[in-house]
């Protein structure tokens, strides 16, 4: 008896055991939903689609219903808003720089090192331009690349504008010159030496105006003869005595302190030991008249033989065709100068243009030349070599006076 009751326990026990799997696999199978991926594609396109056709009612199509444009305005000021308050950090800082006193570049600068993420983005319109704080908050990186273009083509624009007038400048000068002189060949060397100062200092002074280096010959003796060396050494200038001699005629009187054929060798030395104390220091001398004196090889010997002995140059200004100077320097182993231009024999520009090519030609051809002037050409002389001196400059031509020049003759 007891084994039965047993038997039916665990039958019954099986039994509610499968009864309570099979409702829990009933339960567990109506719990899950199947949807094929078809269904899932299609709802999610007409969310989508449903997505695209609000927003084009929002921005595309003006709407009819109030309360829609309502809901649109009250939208767009939320989102105004929300721009205003992300650019506040800014407009204060604009206001502490334009409370402080500082230009509009200065508000520039301080919002650059306030606001280093700023910067990358306007490197190149801080460097090209500087803009009012408000046109940098305004509008964002669109508006500013404007002017970038606009300044990456203004530098290309100026330079042919500044090309131009050079050409139209330094065309003007060669045309208004009225000279045509040849360049310069073999170096040539141009010097100039201007006779008988100490006659009138009015007219020595436009003669040291000259932007070139000259040589003034002073005659001794004479009312303004100390003075007028004295100023040319102040100006800078080499000083000559104008050493007068006797001339072929008689009866042309070469002035006080001149040497003449009657006279000794010794009444030489002591008119020229008497001319050189004034009128020193001298660099050299020059011969004024003297176109008998220097055909008389003695008595230019005498000469010579002082200008050795007190280390200084004789310049022959070759008034005599028959001078004997440079068969005494010879015979003797002087060095000498010589004359080749007189540019004022008539006083007018148009003969000192004319002699002055003559004197460009000798100057191409043996390296220089020695050209002469007079201090009573005053009148136009000056003024006539301001007005070549920067063609013939432009030309090749140098300056010298007379004792460092190459126009030595051996």
């Amino acid at each position: 008896m007891p084994q039965k009751k047993t038997t039916r326990k665990t039958s019954s026990n099986t039994q509610r055991k499968t009864s309570i799997k099979r409702t829990s696999r009933r339960a567990s199978k109506k719990r899950k939903v199947y949807i094929s991926p078809i269904k899932a594609i299609l709802f999610c396109a007409v969310i989508i689609t449903t997505c695209m056709a609000l927003l084009l009612v929002t921005n595309v199509i003006k709407p009819t219903n109030p309360q829609i444009a309502a809901m649109i305005e009250r939208y767009s000021e939320q989102f105004e808003q929300f721009e205003e308050s992300e650019n506040q950090p800014q407009k204060s800082q604009n206001q502490k720089t334009d409370n402080s006193g500082k230009n509009e570049t200065d508000s520039q600068k301080s919002q650059q090192q306030k606001n280093p993420v700023e910067q990358p983005k306007n490197n190149t319109e801080q460097n090209k331009t500087s803009y009012s704080t408000n046109s940098i908050e305004q509008k964002p990186q669109t508006q500013p690349q404007k002017p970038q273009n606009s300044d990456a083509k203004k530098p290309a624009s100026p330079q042919p504008q500044t090309q131009k007038p050079q050409a139209q400048t330094t065309q003007p000068q060669v045309e208004k010159s009225k000279y045509n002189f040849p360049a310069a060949k073999n170096n040539a060397q141009l010097i100039f030496v201007f006779d008988d100062g100490g006659q009138n200092l009015s007219h020595l002074k436009p003669f040291l105006q000259l932007p070139f280096p000259i040589t003034v010959a002073v005659l001794p003796q004479l009312a303004h003869s100390s003075e007028a060396a004295s100023q040319v050494r102040k100006a800078g200038f080499e000083v000559m005595l104008h050493q007068p001699m006797q001339a072929i005629n008689s009866s042309v009187n070469p002035g006080p302190g001149a040497i003449k054929p009657e006279m000794s060798e010794n009444q030489i030395l002591s008119t020229l030991f008497q001319n050189v104390t004034e009128i020193g220091p001298i660099a050299g001398m020059n011969n004024h008249e003297g176109s008998a004196i220097t055909a008389d090889a003695e008595k230019i010997a005498t000469v010579m033989q002082f200008c050795s002995q007190e280390g200084i140059f004789f310049l022959d200004s070759r008034t005599n065709v028959e001078t004997k100077v440079p068969y005494v320097a010879r015979e003797l182993g002087y060095s000498y100068y010589e004359r080749n231009i007189f540019l004022d024999n008539e006083k007018t520009a148009a003969n000192a243009l004319k002699e002055l090519k003559k004197g460009l030609e000798l100057a191409n051809k043996n390296g220089n030349v020695i050209m002469i002037g007079h201090i009573w050409s005053a009148d136009f002389l000056p003024a006539f070599l301001q007005e070549v001196y920067p063609e013939l400059k432009a030309k090749g031509y140098t300056f010298s006076t007379v004792s460092k020049s190459r126009a030595r003759k051996n």
